[in-house]
């Protein structure tokens, strides 16, 4: 059965056990995508996901429906806010690293090979997975999510500069893996 989204939250609301199904399999794959985003490894991305689903069900409650989409605004906002939940839980949000220091006084890379054009998006989310936790965090808020600096910086107790420093040098390490596979496994 093809539920809207109205009708699917009002069903949740209600626990029942088809809306439930309906919501996994409509839903999961887009979060999936969000928890590898924010994830160092696919089974991380799994629990993450996990973790974030029951989240959504345990508070569906309080959810109310303004318009459509919202629903889906609301889940991946959750599941957005839980993976940063995490990493701040883990103290995995490092901003200075040794190694990524000696990252950045690496030469620049040669953008005359536009062969990276060809990287499947699995390699691209494998190469966001391989970023530091700092790096691989403002990416996302910053291109996947759309927030600006001065939010990133808020929602991470940071600096706009430092949000800002984040985003070029998470570009640029993605950029050189693009551009040079063959160095493709970060330093860590």
């Amino acid at each position: 059965m093809k539920y809207n989204e109205e009708t699917l939250v009002k069903q949740l609301k209600n626990g029942e056990k088809k809306a439930m199904e309906a919501f996994y399999d409509s839903y999961a794959p887009v979060l999936f995508g969000i928890t590898l985003r924010y994830t160092a490894s696919q089974q991380d991305a799994e629990d993450v996901l996990h973790e974030s689903l029951m989240k959504i069900l345990s508070g569906i409650k309080t959810f109310s429906y303004t318009f459509p989409g919202s629903f889906e605004a609301w889940i991946r906002r959750v599941t957005v806010n839980y993976c940063l939940g995490l990493l701040r839980k883990r103290s995995n949000l490092m901003i200075v690293d040794k190694a990524i220091e000696a990252i950045d006084h690496e030469e620049e890379t040669d953008d005359s090979d536009d062969s990276w054009r060809e990287t499947s998006p699995e390699k691209i989310i494998a190469m966001i997975q391989q970023l530091p936790a700092g790096y691989r965090t403002v990416l996302n808020l910053f291109v996947f999510e759309q927030h600006t600096h001065k939010e990133i910086a808020n929602m991470l107790n940071i600096s706009e500069n430092t949000s800002k420093s984040q985003l070029a040098k998470a570009r640029m390490m993605l950029k050189k893996r693009l551009i040079h596979p063959e160095t493709q496994k970060i330093k860590s």
